[in-house]
């Protein structure tokens, strides 16, 4: 480790613990990058287990995965969820989720007994972040039933504060995430709430209007079951939350089916604003108001709904600047015959449709699309994106009026093509992108620290996919982990501009992302051919800057908030 005073603190840079390519070498074309499917081989044993006929709506829509470095080491753990059938889903031990060690010789060892992370009940998914400052990240896991949150102790072990924290939640949790919304300091934390599912008084499989798909008999839902309200949980300063959703107006008096949750500050005003995907509903947008409340300004932004106006299927949120333009696009992942959508910011905060001509569009029709992100594969500088697909219904045939929408489905990979559009390109970056699963949660990190973007997929009703990048560091990269002041030292809220071949980039530190899952906190640029990044700037959550110039390529690079003014 290395240490240089920065411009306004300290920072720390950190050299992976891998060769890299010599500066100046030429660099591969995108096609090099290959994803290798090394689940048995680095050691995750992890399989998801839930009734095989998926009956009940309950039994196919979970399971998230949370990457963080539980352990303080400088290397991404694995926390993989999961979920019981409605028959066992009282019992807090129905299903045995599971959390996974860094070795740092690529290999993973399950430590979840020693850790207390073991029974969350029926888990959705989960949200990670430092909520008392002293550098170890909580894990908060939704479910149906109860949720929980647990302390971090920083020796490999987890304690459930959930009773004294007041953040159970209870009914059907889904999508969650922390973000410090009235800047005190401190971080909140937002709950998506799905359906009110009685399990004594569900709906009969197959009966009814909204039992059925394409005249197959299915589970019933959501159309025609109960909604729920969603929570926003007030950080007290001393362990505890204070519910607060309808003082702050994100209580969801329609009661629609939340799923995908994500804070980032659209507008750039300072105040983080949160996005919110509904299945079947219009999508939310909170505009943070700055005085503890928001407004709902989906509908007058145009992110509420398709360009034609109709309602989606939405699942899964992905937040970032693909075009280069200094503002966030929202990407959108919905259901079967429904395509992803992308909004793309105007200069005027508003939003247009931008599926079709980035040509994101009509490959994505025949899938039920879930876990998503923006991130930069090939490190050439543009952000690419990647989708878990899997349908929710088994006793789908292979074909069904209007298409091909098998049960199990592969995954999707865009090459951002530098110009404001993508190309589908999974079948040339590797056979496991094309095992079909039935696939939910996906989270993005660099699990080797070699400088390469990895994926974790879990899957619904078997093992799950650890996908290497095999590749992606022949070309020049930059990953910056950044640490926070005070409670919030995961640094969440934080924005990150780079600016390198003469083009600038922009990442936002998130806690929940994806659909139900957490993805590494460390912002990783890819660089291109650029031996070095001219300039890098943070904006800290408190508003404080912290600028950097000239710094060279193909490091971790650490930086410090300075302290508060």
């Amino acid at each position: 480790m290395s240490k240089s005073r920065g411009h306004y603190g300290y920072v720390f840079v950190v050299f992976a613990g891998c060769v890299f390519n010599a500066l100046g070498q030429k660099r591969s074309t995108p096609s090099a990058v290959q994803f290798t499917d090394v689940t048995s081989q680095v050691g995750i044993t992890f399989e998801h287990t839930s009734s095989s006929e998926k009956r009940y709506i309950l039994e196919s829509m979970a399971g998230g995965v949370a990457l963080f470095d539980y352990d303080n080491d400088g290397w991404l753990d694995i926390y993989l969820l999961n979920s019981c059938t409605v028959e066992t889903a009282i019992d807090p031990h129905c299903a045995r989720s599971a959390l996974y060690h860094n070795n740092h010789d690529g290999t993973f060892t399950d430590v979840t007994e020693r850790s207390g992370l073991e029974y969350p009940g029926f888990a959705m998914g989960a949200c990670t972040a430092d909520l008392d400052g002293d550098g170890s990240e909580e894990v908060y896991v939704t479910g149906f039933g109860s949720n929980h949150l647990y302390h971090n102790k920083g020796n490999g072990t987890f304690t459930d504060i959930t009773t004294k924290a007041g953040v159970a939640g209870g009914d059907w949790s889904t999508g969650c995430g922390f973000a410090d919304y009235d800047r005190d300091g401190k971080l909140d934390l937002f709950v998506a709430r799905y359906v009110y599912f009685d399990q004594q008084n569900s709906p009969k499989f197959g009966e009814g209007k909204t039992c059925q798909y394409r005249g197959i008999a299915v589970q019933c839902g959501p159309r025609g079951l109960p909604g729920s309200s969603d929570l926003l949980y007030h950080n007290n300063g001393d362990s505890t939350f204070t519910e607060v959703s309808k003082q702050a107006g994100v209580s969801d008096e329609q009661h629609l089916f939340g799923l995908g949750v994500a804070w980032f500050d659209y507008d750039q005003d300072g105040w983080p604003d949160l996005y919110v995907a509904n299945d079947t509903g219009p999508n939310y947008l909170y505009h943070n108001l700055g005085n503890g409340k928001f407004e709902e300004v989906g509908f007058p932004l145009g992110v509420a709904l398709s360009s034609e106006g109709n309602e989606r299927g939405s699942m899964g949120i992905a937040i970032g600047d693909y075009d280069a333009s200094g503002r966030f696009s929202i990407f959108v992942t919905n259901f079967a015959e429904e395509y992803d959508e992308l909004y793309k910011m105007a200069a005027d905060g508003s939003f247009t449709e931008a599926s079709y001509t980035s040509k994101s569009a009509q490959s994505s029709l025949p899938f039920v699309k879930w876990g998503t992100a923006f991130f930069d594969f090939d490190n050439d500088g543009w952000p690419d994106l990647f989708v878990a697909c899997g349908h929710v219904y088994p006793q789908m045939p292979a074909q069904v009026s209007g298409g091909s929408q098998p049960y199990l489905q592969r995954k999707l990979l865009y090459h951002n093509n530098g110009d404001g559009t993508f190309e589908e390109v999974a079948a040339v970056h590797g056979a496991a992108l094309l095992v079909p699963r039935s696939s939910r949660g996906a989270a993005f990190g660099d699990l080797f620290n070699n400088g390469n973007v990895d994926v974790v997929v879990n899957n619904l009703d078997g093992n799950a996919t650890i996908l290497r990048n095999d590749g992606g560091n022949q070309q020049h990269w930059l990953a910056i982990h950044l640490v926070g002041s005070g409670f919030n030292r995961s640094a969440i809220g934080a924005l990150v501009r780079l600016r390198a071949n003469g083009r600038s980039q922009m990442q936002v530190v998130q806690s929940g992302d994806s659909y139900l899952s957490q993805s590494d906190k460390r912002l990783h640029f890819g660089l291109g051919s650029a031996v070095t990044a001219e300039q890098i700037q943070v904006t800290w959550p408190d508003g404080q800057t912290t600028a950097l110039n000239s710094v060279r390529a193909d490091q971790f690079l650490e930086i410090k908030e300075p302290e508060p003014k």
